[in-house]
């Protein structure tokens, strides 16, 4: 699907080196020329890796319009789930795509429960979570059908948004339907862009005015951020103690704490004092439910819990310590740690547990969690407050791992003596060589590493352990990407 050059060309990035200054930079393409690198697939490969958070886009509509259908034709895979029942309800509810050369997330909405009260309040619900995280927004329409009802109310739940929207007419499967999506214009949202999803057809200029109205992900930019209070998801299953943590945290009771209220309500960011600094809390704590409607439910709580880590710097995951790490559990780490935010762990009603579930709770965390065995850890009673103030010390020690920089000289002498004691392993005869790398970013930190060959990847998280054994980055995810020597002849 990325068959269309950059409109703009490479100018913007002429003189952005990702984390390196001028003199480094300098002295960097002097050794990848050395080591037979082109010079553009180096700036290629730290530019890929070296971009901030990515933007994102949501795609909305009411049920059995092709939204999922959509998502796949983007993403150029059939990765979101595809049925004619709707409400087929998923975990992963962001996906990475390109196109143009430009790269974004897209939030699919397709997977949601159809009967949580009625129609038109369970459209509402999950528009109105998916808008909160996007940048831009597709609005799906079915121009067989025209706009119903339905299709008003996202209307004007879009206006009150305020985000860009591309009207997206889908189902126009020739020239025929194409006066069906012009009714579209009706809508009062701008042009309707008559697509067939299942097909193909159009969606390369539907994406093309993606692309207008979607921000560039922005420029690297190392060091704190900029102003304003950090930004804190508390996450975690229902029920798990978010909205009690919460009024613990803020000292009073601003979230309804209520199994049983109703399901739409505005997102609320609080800002709380804590630790001598002020923090802003994302919420992702008032996923209301009937228990009768747990399917929806969970969709609903996978929709919210991506929204909140789009927009947070740091996830605190909650877990209830009283029972069996839970597949859902992993899965809501899994999305923190895919979404490249800062990690802590926080395990609720530490204080019910004894001896015994205490050294059983150990050996779980070991073997369910052991791929985040770096974030930090807190043991917490959201109901009587005990250990709340440690959240604060583990969060700033999350956020500082988020945003360590290796200066490239550093790196590349640990590089040098980590290859020559613990080279990688021969394999069909060859032995690929680490020839070099650079930190291409923060938040987490991404590191480029050029080598001879393909690195399986054993040796890449081999890599990445003892990254972190000499540099710490606590509580961050790490990116790893290596560009390998194109064979171009041989050089002296």
């Amino acid at each position: 699907m990325n068959d269309h050059s950059q409109p703009d060309g490479s100018a913007a990035h002429e003189h952005d080196h990702g984390a390196l200054g001028d003199a480094e930079y300098a002295e960097f393409m002097e050794l990848a020329a050395e080591e037979g690198f082109d010079r553009e697939d180096v700036e290629g490969a730290i530019e890929a890796a070296g971009h901030g958070p990515l933007p994102v886009l949501a795609v909305v509509g009411r049920p059995n319009v092709g939204k999922s259908t959509l998502v796949n034709r983007i993403i150029g895979r059939r990765e979101a789930v595809v049925e004619d029942k709707p409400g087929v309800t998923r975990d992963r509810v962001t996906y990475e795509a390109e196109w143009a050369g430009r790269r974004f997330k897209v939030v699919d909405t397709g997977g949601w429960e159809q009967d949580v009260l009625g129609i038109d309040a369970s459209v509402a619900a999950q528009a109105e979570y998916a808008i909160e995280a996007a940048d831009a927004v597709v609005f799906v329409v079915d121009a067989k059908v025209g706009a119903t009802d339905t299709d008003e109310a996202v209307v004007r739940l879009l206006r009150k948004a305020g985000k860009p929207v591309v009207l997206c007419a889908n189902k126009v499967d020739g020239p025929s339907g194409e006066a069906d999506a012009a009714y579209l214009w009706s809508l009062g949202l701008g042009e309707p862009y008559p697509v067939s999803a299942l097909h193909g057809r159009g969606t390369g200029d539907m994406l093309d005015q993606v692309l207008e109205v979607l921000p560039d992900a922005p420029a690297q930019t190392f060091g704190t951020a900029v102003g304003g209070p950090r930004r804190v998801a508390l996450i975690g299953r229902p029920n798990v103690g978010k909205s009690s943590l919460l009024n613990k945290v803020a000292g009073e009771e601003r979230v309804v704490v209520n199994e049983l209220a109703g399901t739409t309500r505005d997102p609320v960011d609080e800002l709380i004092e804590l630790g001598g600094r002020t923090w802003k809390f994302v919420d992702t704590a008032g996923i209301r439910k009937r228990v009768h409607l747990q399917q929806g439910a969970d969709y609903y709580a996978s929709l919210r819990t991506a929204a909140a880590v789009e927009k947070a710097e740091v996830a605190v995951v909650l877990i209830d310590a009283s029972e069996s790490i839970s597949v859902q559990d992993q899965r809501i780490v899994t999305m923190a740690v895919e979404a490249g935010r800062a990690l802590v762990l926080a395990f609720n009603k530490w204080d019910t547990l004894d001896e015994e579930r205490r050294y059983y709770l150990e050996r779980e965390i070991e073997t369910e969690l052991g791929q985040v065995a770096w974030a930090p850890r807190v043991n917490v009673s959201a109901r009587t407050g005990r250990h709340v103030e440690k959240l604060v010390p583990a969060i700033e020690t999350a956020l500082a791992g988020w945003e360590t920089r290796v200066p490239t000289g550093r790196l590349n002498s640990f590089l040098g003596e980590l290859v020559a004691a613990h080279p990688h392993p021969v394999r069909g005869g060859k032995q690929p060589r680490i020839l070099f790398g650079t930190q291409a970013g923060t938040k987490p930190p991404r590191f480029v590493l050029f080598a001879t060959g393909f690195i399986e990847a054993g040796y890449r998280r081999f890599i990445e352990r003892r990254l972190r054994e000499e540099f710490g980055f606590e509580g961050t995810p790490i990116h790893i990407s290596v560009r390998v020597r194109e064979r171009r002849g041989k050089k002296k």
